[in-house]
């Protein structure tokens, strides 16, 4: 399987002998599966069949399906039932006061108040077929754009791997995790504080040094990273709904960065910690746009 974006528009159009009509669906990054959907009045048969479709084609993202109909020259037009929107405007009244003024889009919007004048049954029922297949036209265009949009995303997530891969190959070949770096180190700051004429001896040193190799072992960090990272690649050779999954490895990874930082008592190695965590930050950006 691929690995899909949740970012993408489609658009596609439709039409019959009495209307011509536009689908125009677009996807945003959403922790789940999120679908909104406008329809024209008489068609809120297909508000459940966006519903029920979207699913079978996406699993994650905020999705918005909209639905434009245009009714040709000479087709019934829809008009208003005066007897509703007076009925309306009555219970309007009585509450007067209690809520701010409705605008006149959300009052046609409200059932009964526009109506359509009844068409031939079979028309109607052809033209919800048409509305209906293009409806999957359009969410097959859209998984479409996300498969693009998520080409380039794997790529960038496996730039943003070789470059965390080379960094904690840097802090595993660091000199200053060397014992013979820390001793010379620890010495030298031992001959500013005391003095060439006050030496600690051989052993006492050595016990120091063994100490600060405990403390700034950081191979378990590197070992992590390192399976963080063959984690990661793999997923993105597995592909499909894989977001959650990436999202929870950067987590990981940035605990171990962190760790690592914390452990650090060279600027050197401290310079490769942080850029370990801003190269992951960067990962993470871009992890949020994963399926």
């Amino acid at each position: 399987m691929a690995v899909a974006s949740m970012t993408g528009f489609a658009r596609v159009e439709g039409h019959d002998s009495d209307a011509t009509w536009t689908w125009e669906i677009k996807s945003v990054n959403a922790r789940n599966l999120d679908v909104r959907c406008r329809v024209p009045p008489g068609y809120d048969a297909l508000d459940s069949e966006v519903r029920r479709r979207a699913p079978e084609h996406l699993k994650r993202g905020n999705i918005t399906a909209n639905l434009q109909v245009t009714r040709h020259a000479g087709a019934a037009m829809p008009r208003v039932n005066r007897d509703a929107l007076a009925a309306i405007m009555a219970a309007m009244k009585e509450l007067d006061g209690d809520f701010a003024p409705p605008r006149l889009d959300g009052l046609l919007r409200l059932p009964g108040v526009l109506e359509t004048p009844e068409e031939d049954p079979d028309a109607a029922r052809e033209r919800e077929k048409l509305l209906a297949a293009d409806l999957k036209r359009c969410l097959e265009s859209l998984v479409a754009a996300r498969l693009d949009e998520g080409a380039r995303l794997k790529q960038i997530l496996a730039g943003e791997l070789d470059r965390i891969s080379e960094l904690t190959a840097e802090a595993a070949a660091s000199p200053a995790l060397q014992p013979e770096a820390m001793r010379a180190r620890l010495t030298q700051q031992l001959s500013l504080l005391l003095g060439a004429d006050t030496p600690l001896p051989e052993e006492r040193i050595a016990q120091e040094v063994a100490l600060l190799l405990t403390k700034a072992d950081v191979r378990e960090e590197i070992d992590r990273l390192n399976a963080h990272i063959q984690a990661a690649r793999t997923l993105l050779d597995e592909g499909g709904p894989i977001g959650r999954r990436l999202d929870f490895l950067c987590q990981e990874f940035n605990r171990e960065s962190n760790t690592l930082c914390s452990k650090s008592s060279d600027v050197a190695l401290t310079r490769i910690g942080l850029a370990l965590k801003a190269t992951i930050e960067q990962m993470r950006e871009q992890v949020q746009n994963v399926e």
